[in-house]
């Protein structure tokens, strides 16, 4: 095995709570058990939220705190719901000041052309009428109807519907609703064969969670979002996930992360008869119980820690129903800001001419952090990342080694004269090894052995195990972001109505 770049902090003494008895564990550190973790709490429920997969704040590597991968927000308004639980949790003011935009707001890197996208409408009419003629109106218009495509569907997603259904009932209803709106299934406007408009469609698949998106609403309500406002937040995911950790402790919820505990990894999953009964986590032998388990975390990391598997067969084989597909590769180079070219971007999305693996290339560049977080004025980072198949990872350190030089060539084109004053270069999948949970990918792409309702579900949030429920990113993975924030707003919901308790509204 190579030497790891970076050696992890030592692990802090165990705090972990007095008590073992919750309504509620959340397993798992992604966004949805995230949300409903808060939003329990907020309600008045006793939870705990146990991290076991999370990857912190970014990886360590020579004295820089670097990010695993870009990451784009949509603003809270193309989110209704999303929008909704944020301002119940009293979160809206802090994610709004967060939020920084991208200078343009995404720069397109093609083989002759390098467009400007920027929010003026005139800027960017001026900017594509002088690269691409009078064909540039067609893509301004193809443009400016896409950015409002996620609009028909913002009332049916603000309703709360049960996605994915469960049961005849549930898919009854829902067949139901989508009879009372109108412009669902809307084919994507960005349908043209040029160059731009293929390039803007290469942003889709950094929005979502699912592999080779075919329905007409997985195609165009995530990737609307995302060009109508393509928010940068601090931290990228990581960053927002600490927003809401920092919430649910003010609330009075129990955190077991690698910032308070050495004992956050979760060991074994109990299970009597058909519900859940008990979590046992790693250096511990303290059983923690509850009324309902709600998993953040992957269904092959679930999996993993679920005690006598042939009893349980029915709960393994619905985990079984996911497969990653693809994962998202990146590369960091640290370099000095006065080394940038003049008119790059701080959001790129590259044509690289290449079919199959890192065919796009999206490109953030952030101030570079210190472990503590602190920023440097005068560094930059620039993180570029493409997709590639997740069965590369058997193909040993070698290739995985020249699929970072790959997209190093590709830098190094976009920024001539930079690589002899970068200051360092690193790649998390490989030099972020001895950090817990740098294995986790950042952004894999799924498919399921299940049918995909509206093209955008996964695993049903529900499982064979009665007060168990699903909150990760295979539950609606066709919707990305607001996809992973709709499964834990929904289990919330979900897990109220197991528990059958008056909620107690918290300040």
């Amino acid at each position: 095995m190579p030497t790891p770049a970076s050696r992890s902090k030592p692990l802090p003494s165990s705090t972990a709570p007095s008590r073992h008895v919750y309504d509620v564990i959340v397993l798992g550190s992604q966004l949805g058990g995230a949300l409903a973790a808060v939003l329990l709490a907020r309600r008045g429920y006793s939870v705990l939220l146990v991290e076991h997969d999370g990857t912190g704040p970014g990886y360590e590597h020579d004295g820089y705190l670097l990010p695993y991968a870009p990451f784009l927000t949509p603003a809270l308004k193309t989110m209704p719901a999303v929008e909704e639980a944020f301002a119940e949790i009293s979160l809206t003011p802090q994610l709004q000041r967060g939020q920084q935009p991208h200078v343009p707001e995404l720069q397109l890197v093609l083989p002759r052309h390098r467009v400007d996208l920027h929010a003026d409408p005139a800027r960017r009419s001026a900017e594509f009428l002088r690269e691409f003629g009078t064909g540039g109106e067609r893509i301004l218009a193809d443009l400016a109807a896409t950015i409002r495509q996620h609009e028909p569907s913002d009332a049916f997603f603000k309703e709360g519907p049960p996605l994915p259904p469960d049961g005849m009932l549930e898919s009854w209803n829902l067949k139901k609703r989508l009879r009372q709106h109108a412009g669902m299934e809307a084919e994507p406007r960005l349908s043209g064969t040029d160059e731009p408009s293929r390039l803007l469609r290469g942003l889709l698949p950094f929005t979502v969670h699912l592999d080779q998106p075919g329905s007409p609403l997985a195609r165009t309500r995530p990737l609307s979002q995302a060009l109508q406002t393509p928010w940068r937040y601090p931290g990228g995911r990581d960053g927002l996930r600490q927003l809401l950790f920092d919430r649910f402790t003010e609330l009075g919820g129990d955190l077991l992360s690698p910032d308070n505990t050495d004992t956050y990894v979760a060991e074994e999953l109990h299970i009597e008869g058909n519900r859940f009964s008990a979590l046992k986590l790693l250096r511990s032998d303290t059983l923690y119980r509850a009324s309902c388990l709600v998993s953040a975390t992957d269904a092959g990391a679930l999996r993993r820690i679920l005690t006598g598997r042939k009893k349980h067969r029915a709960l393994s084989e619905q985990l079984d129903l996911s497969t990653v597909k693809s994962f998202l590769f990146s590369v960091n180079w640290v370099v000095p800001e006065a080394a940038l070219p003049r008119g790059m971007g701080e959001l790129l999305l590259m044509d690289t001419q290449q079919e199959g693996e890192l065919s796009h290339l999206l490109m953030q560049i952030h101030p570079a952090r210190d472990l503590q977080g602190k920023e440097d004025p005068a560094r930059r980072v620039v993180c570029a990342g493409g997709f590639v198949p997740a069965s590369i990872r058997d193909l040993g350190e070698g290739y995985l080694q020249n699929l970072a030089l790959r997209i190093d060539n590709h830098l190094d084109a976009l920024m001539p004269f930079t690589k002899d004053k970068r200051l360092l270069r690193s790649a998390p999948y490989l030099d972020a090894s001895a950090v817990r949970g740098s294995r986790l990918m950042p952004h894999p792409h799924y498919v399921f052995d299940t049918e995909a309702v509206l093209g955008v579900t996964g695993l049903k949030q529900q499982t064979p195990t009665k007060n168990l429920l699903l909150a990760g990113r295979e539950v609606l993975p066709g919707l990305g972001l607001e996809g992973e924030f709709l499964a834990g707003i929904r289990a919330s919901r979900l897990v109220q109505e197991m528990l059958k308790k008056k909620p107690v509204l918290k300040r």
